[in-house]
Order: structure tokens, then sequence, then C-alpha cells
């Protein structure tokens, strides 16, 4: 079968679109700490009327084909206001997933590679989504621990693929993982303590989502505003502020959000946690009905992990403490409700001060996401 022709052809219909979204399961489906996507955000993913991204880009999809079988899938995605932002002429390929054939590979990411080169495009990375909200990156370290959300889940052969192909690291995200430990440290609780009295500043922890709700947009408008200098950054609008609030609010637990105002009640930093989910997503197969978002939600209660999804400190309101203020009284509800082991979601490597936050406290990185690069022509 190997030497028979790969059939590179274009996604143009819904059901070549399902053919796309539902292909990984079953490829991977032998492969034991995969865990699938929530289709019903894939296919939103997917649906220009639902993702605003697809609209301000420029989007191709490919399927491969060997005898009649798919084999393999890749999205070629040119964000054109990154790209005239900050000077590029950068295409990305996204959802590159195939089976462990290396002229398969070749075919699909060339399929791209032509794609872009055909609009002037200078240079190719990947994987990489429409911004830094999308998985980014194949994991190449840690593949035993199961993926959280919203973080690639990939087979290891993809790494050696994609290399073959002569791609080179473009750069690396980490996460650590930081074990919960019994009691808060005496030295934690009295930086803490301090930085509570500081009348310039108030931490607000939340029992309902009623409570948390008014907080949620704010929390996007600071990310906005924090998260400029990150690669792949898109900032969000409120339209979409607003679209993410309603899609995060319903799965958060409030217990898991800290937040920190200042006198003028402005919203200056913050976290956000949220219990691990993976085995039930994964136990549900991706799918929320009929029973799904069940499983999910019991695999929920009963993780002994805590993942981080975001966390920000206002640029004028940094090296005061804000950040062990926070993660001090996330450590606190964390050891109330029984978790062992916090995952920092995916950190740059070249984020030295976020880096040694996590070491500080312990964290070792237990995990690596490459997004590597290619120079076209």
């Amino acid at each position: 079968m190997d030497s028979l022709p790969i059939n590179i052809q274009e996604v143009n219909s819904k059901s070549d679109l399902r053919d796309f979204i539902f292909l990984p399961a079953k490829l991977y489906n032998d492969q034991p700490n995969w865990v699938p996507p929530i289709y019903l955000d894939e296919w939103k993913f997917h649906d220009p009327k639902q993702n605003p991204s697809l609209g301000k880009a420029t989007v191709i999809r490919f399927l491969a084909k060997r005898d009649g079988q798919l084999v393999g899938r890749v999205m070629g995605i040119i964000n054109h206001k990154y790209n005239e932002t900050h000077g590029e002429k950068t295409a990305r390929f996204f959802q590159l997933d195939c089976i462990n054939d290396q002229a398969v590979a070749n075919a699909l990411i060339k399929a791209v590679y032509d794609w872009a080169q055909q609009q002037s495009m200078q240079q190719l990375i990947g994987p990489f989504g429409f911004s830094d909200k999308d998985p980014q990156g194949l994991q190449i370290e840690g593949l035993e621990h199961l993926p959280v959300i919203a973080t690639p889940t990939n087979p290891l052969y993809l790494k050696t693929l994609v290399e073959a192909a002569g791609f080179v690291k473009h750069l690396d995200c980490v996460s650590f993982k930081v074990v919960v430990p019994n009691a808060i440290p005496a030295l934690y609780l009295k930086v803490m303590e301090r930085i509570k009295k500081n009348s310039q500043v108030q931490l607000l922890e939340f029992k309902t989502k009623k409570a948390l709700k008014p907080y949620i947009v704010p929390v996007f408008r600071l990310v906005n505003e924090t998260y400029s200098d990150l690669f792949g950054f898109v900032p969000m609008t409120e339209e979409e502020m607003q679209r993410m609030a309603a899609q995060y609010l319903p799965i958060l637990d409030p217990a898991f959000v800290k937040v920190v105002q200042n006198q003028d009640q402005e919203l200056i930093a913050f976290v956000v946690a949220m219990p691990d989910m993976s085995l039930g997503i994964q136990k549900a197969k991706g799918k929320l009905f009929p029973f799904g978002f069940l499983q999910i939600l019991w695999a929920a209660k009963q993780s002994k992990q805590l993942n981080l999804l975001l966390g920000a400190v206002r640029n004028d309101h940094r090296s005061i403490g804000l950040t062990a203020l926070m993660g001090t009284a996330l450590l606190q509800t964390a050891i109330e409700r029984g978790f062992e082991l916090m995952d920092s979601h995916l950190v740059l490597e070249s984020n030295q001060a976020m880096c040694a936050e996590y070491q500080r406290i312990g964290g070792e990185v237990y995990k690596r996401y490459r997004v590597y690069k290619k120079a076209i022509g």
C-alpha cells in the first residue's frame, strides 16, 4: 500500500469537512493518551458564522487519500492582520494529522507550502492556528501524560515526520508540574497577609457563577492589554469577549478564579484555573450528548489535578507581589478541595520571568511543545 500514489484534495463540502474533523479519531484510536477535541467546539471552530477568525484570514484545508482511504489532513492559514501588524509574510500549517508515513506527511506539507508560496508568503510555521488561543505546536516531550484542554494532542512520530520534511525549531512552550503542598508554607502566608494589608489592592474570591459573571469580560480586556507582546497573540474584539464569556462561564468553577482590584475598583490582576477533565473528554469520545457532558463533569469532580488556564497582572502593578497573592489564594483553595498537582498550561520557554515564578514554587517542566518553521522559496 505504501507504494500507491497519494491523492491530495481540498476540502470543499460539508462531507469533506466532516471527514477532516473526525479523521484523527480514526488515525489515533490505538494511542492510549490521545484525547479528542470536544466536537461541538470543533464544528464551531470551522464555521465562519461562529468563528470570526475565519473571516479575517485566508484558509485552506487538505485531505490525503491513498487507495481511497483517508490517511491525513492539514489546514493552511494566513492571518493577514497579524502579518501586517508584525511586518511578516508568514503562513501557518495547523491540524496536521496523518499516519506514520513520511510520504503522506511530505505530500500534505507540500500542499500547504505550495499554496503559501502562491500567496507570496516567505515563511511557513506550525502547527499554529489563528492565534495563541488555539493549541500551539506539536507535543514532543511528556506524552505519557494526558494532554489538558486547549493543548496539542498528537503521537510522537509527527515530530520525526515534520523535522524530516525540513522544518526546524521556531520556539518551544513548556508546561510545569507543581505539587500542591499539604499546607501553605509560612513564608507564602506572610507575603499574602502583607499584600492584603495594602489598602490600594483587594483580592476577590467567588462562590457563585452569578458573582463571577461581571468580571469575565474585564478579564478578557486585561488579557488584551497584557498579552500584546506574546508570540501569536491577536486581540479579542468586544464581540469575541462576550462570546467567550458565554462559552466558558458554564464550565468554570468560581472557586478557582481569583481577581485583584485597585482602589478605583479596576481589575488589575487575575488567575483562572480549572479541574482537569481530559479523562472525561476521552471517555466521552469528544461528544457532549447524550451523556458525554456527564462523564466530563464527573471526571472534573474526581480529578486531583488543577490546570491553570489564564493569568495576568496589569503592567503598572507588577513587582508588588500580586502573583504571589493570587497564587497563594489558589493553593489554599486547591488544598481545601484535595488537589495534588497543578499544571501551568503553556508557557513560552523564553518567558524567563514566568518560568522562574513556577520554579520558585517547586515547578518542574514535564511537557514540551514545539512550533516549527521553514523558509519558503
